[in-house]
């Protein structure tokens, strides 16, 4: 804490949160600093009183104002009581911002998450520096709810609309962050300032605001009308988003919801005695306990890929080769030329196709420069270094090159088998393939060593991860410079050994496999698609399929069902099916309300009449997953089964509140049942189930 004298002579009182380490560890909010910040707070109110200050504020160290509270020793808690405790003293802390006798500022100085954006929210003024990272309150995506103000607060600040994105919407949409110009337009923040002399620019304008010359109005604040009559329209439309998007599973979002509704009445202390109740109930149950499972996998494991050798081994690129220039082939080549910024080079079967990818990569980068996300000088570097061309001559210099040709290992073996003449002999060379043997695609080349599986996702530039595939073959070489390309370009690798659909396309093909076995049983595809609510996924299996598509996913299914007829389901219905043009109805939110005509009539002779319950066609597929699962552990698809989490929370979307599958699958019994055991020792509970 400091005095700050301001130039109309008033003192305003300065704290700054810092914990003494550099930014890469940001300033965290847990119970010892949220006592200490009450003492201080409790002797300012003091000072206050006396008339020794006018103003309090409150910034961070720099870059940062708070990353919000510290979940570190969260599974310490114990107790809902103790839960209860921890929200009630959030509350007690920042409330003393709102009682000092004297209004509090906060200049957001940097990062402000959760209860580091909360204690902006209690103070009477707030500022923000044009460059912070971001400002969120993530906690949906968690599993709880913001509770140290946030739910009752913001509302009450930006009107309901605004706080339904900010406290629901952005958190299910990949945890969305705000920008500072996106701050204050909502209204969270007052005013925005430069970094260059932000934290002076905040004291003259509290010093305006202190003395009358500036007067704070926010457009957003929501009246009395709104309140009666906006407010409850909008929570109806937004429970109803929610149910069409993410179903009844997920707690957090609900609860959350409920808060915002009840905002719009009653005093500050009953809204925060509310979230005192609502977090405490949260924070001890069994979504949040898996949902700080899944973080601790993203944040840390994700950062350290297992298995992946010394990144000194791996072979500097200054060129990547492309082949193919498709759509995917171009997103390829969009992604490494932001990412990389080296030479691109993309080729194809015509002079025609080539020009269409690298229009289409020249229109992506136009694109990126309307937004404001690249500036001019940049956009006109990157269409610099992408090229077309038909002359495989041109890819000699080459360090990196991967194909995005037709799913059929023939085609990829011949595509290698002419480039590898050309590049040099320490070149390497990747595969984007989805399911297929990557040791079968490299088997006819001179240096299959140089051969590495490199799975993306679609849409490339979203999903996070890469399946990196290592064949007996691989070098470390190799390897490693398919994990430094691989984080070169802001992705989180998993390696896996080379099996038939490695890691998330295996699993997906075993959910998938089970729903078309359960329609072609003779189950209608809506009940379908209901029956596996319960596990949670972003979207319904035939969803997923007609956006993959489905001769990929034929293609998938049959792969899967060649290496382990067994296990896995196909159909050869499926490939009529993929032949049409639609295959099935969707509403507006992209669920799937049934077949077309044309898919009805493909479907009716191979259609059996004994359908499933949906309790039949979930226990199926919960208890394939769980021996597939088992059985690519024994096998050593992957090191450990926190990998396959990853992989699926990162490639298939599968919920934080779940913690992945396995979490899932041990608390749903399905671990127990396929193989007498748990994939967790012990399970991954909440507090008050263990």
């Amino acid at each position: 804490m400091r005095d700050i004298r301001l130039a109309s002579g008033k003192t305003l009182a300065l704290i700054t949160l810092d914990n003494g380490r550099d930014h890469n560890r940001p300033n965290t909010l847990g119970p010892k600093t949220l006592i200490e910040l009450g003492e201080r707070l409790d002797e300012l109110k003091a000072r206050a009183a006396a008339g020794e200050i006018d103003a309090v504020a409150v910034t961070g160290k720099q870059y940062i104002l708070a990353a919000g509270a510290d979940l570190s020793d969260i599974t310490l808690v114990g107790s809902k009581e103790n839960a209860r405790k921890i929200a009630q003293l959030g509350h007690h802390v920042f409330g003393k911002l709102h009682e000092l006798g004297v209004p509090s500022f906060a200049f957001v100085n940097g990062l402000a998450l959760g209860g580091g954006l909360e204690v902006a929210l209690n103070s009477t003024y707030r500022t923000v520096d044009s460059s912070a990272a971001a400002i969120a309150l993530p906690e949906v995506f968690l599993g709880i709810i913001p509770g140290w103000g946030g739910a009752y607060l913001l509302p009450n600040l930006i009107g309901i609309e605004n706080a339904l994105e900010v406290v629901i919407s952005n958190p299910l949409k990949q945890n969305r962050m705000l920008k500072p110009q996106q701050a204050f337009d909502l209204g969270i923040v007052d005013a925005i300032f430069p970094a260059a002399a932000f934290l002076e620019d905040s004291l003259r304008w509290a010093d305006e605001v202190l003395s009358g010359s500036v007067k704070v109005t926010r457009k957003n604040e929501p009246g009395k009308v709104e309140r009666l009559t906006k407010w409850p329209i909008a929570i109806k439309m937004a429970r109803g988003m929610l149910e069409s998007k993410i179903g009844t599973v997920p707690r957090s979002p609900y609860v959350a919801l409920d808060l915002l509704d009840k905002a719009k009445g009653g005093t500050r202390a009953e809204g925060f005695a509310r979230e005192d109740e609502a977090l405490a109930d949260l924070v001890v149950g069994d979504q949040f306990a898996a949902s700080m499972y899944a973080f601790d996998l993203v944040q840390k494991r994700a950062k350290r890929p297992v298995g992946a050798p010394d990144k000194e081994l791996a072979k500097k690129v200054t060129k990547v080769g492309i082949i193919g220039a498709g759509l995917m082939a171009s997103q390829f080549a969009l992604l490494f030329v932001r990412r990389l910024q080296v030479p691109v080079l993309v080729t194809d079967i015509d002079q025609a196709r080539v020009d269409k990818g690298v229009a289409y990569i020249h229109e992506e980068i136009g694109k990126l420069e309307q937004k404001g996300r690249i500036d001019a000088d940049t956009a006109s570097k990157l269409r610099g270094l992408v090229r077309g061309t038909i002359d495989k001559s041109e890819y000699a210099d080459c360090d990196f090159v991967i194909e995005a040709v037709f799913e059929e290992v023939s085609v990829k073996q011949q595509v290698f088998g002419e480039i590898e003449k050309i590049i040099a002999e320490d070149a390497i060379l990747a595969t984007n393939t989805s399911s297929l043997s990557v040791e079968e695609i490299g088997s006819t080349l001179a240096h299959p060593e140089r051969l590495v599986g490199f799975h993306f996702f679609n849409p490339v530039a979203v999903m996070p991860l890469i399946e990196i595939v290592k064949t007996p073959q691989t070098s470390d070489a190799a390897l490693s410079t398919a994990f430094v390309v691989a984080k070169g370009l802001g992705k989180s690798a998993v390696l896996t050994a080379d099996a038939p659909g490695f890691v998330v396309n295996r699993l997906l093909a075993k959910v998938m496999g089970e729903a078309a076995r359960a329609v072609y049983e003779g189950t209608p595809v809506t009940d379908v698609e209901k029956a596996f609510a319960p596990i949670g996924l972003p979207m319904g299996p035939f969803q997923l399929i007609d956006l993959v598509g489905w001769k990929v996913a034929a293609h998938v299914q049959d792969t899967m069902v060649r290496a382990f007829p067994e296990r896995f389901y196909a159909n050869e219905n499926f490939h009529a099916l993929a032949e049409l043009e639609k295959v099935v109805e969707k509403d507006k939110s992209g669920r799937v309300t049934g077949w077309t005509k044309a898919a009805e009539k493909v479907l009716k002779p191979a259609v059996g009449g004994s359908p499933a319950s949906a309790e039949e066609i979930l226990r199926r597929v919960q208890d394939g997953l769980a021996q597939e699962i088992r059985i690519m552990l024994d096998e050593g698809v992957v090191p450990e089964v926190e990998d396959i989490d990853l992989c699926l929370i990162f490639g298939a979307g599968w919920p934080f509140i779940d913690g992945g599958a396995s979490p899932y699958l041990d608390r749903e019994g399905a671990s127990e049942r396929v193989f007498g055991g748990t994939f967790h020792t012990p399970p991954i509970r909440g507090i008050e189930n263990r």
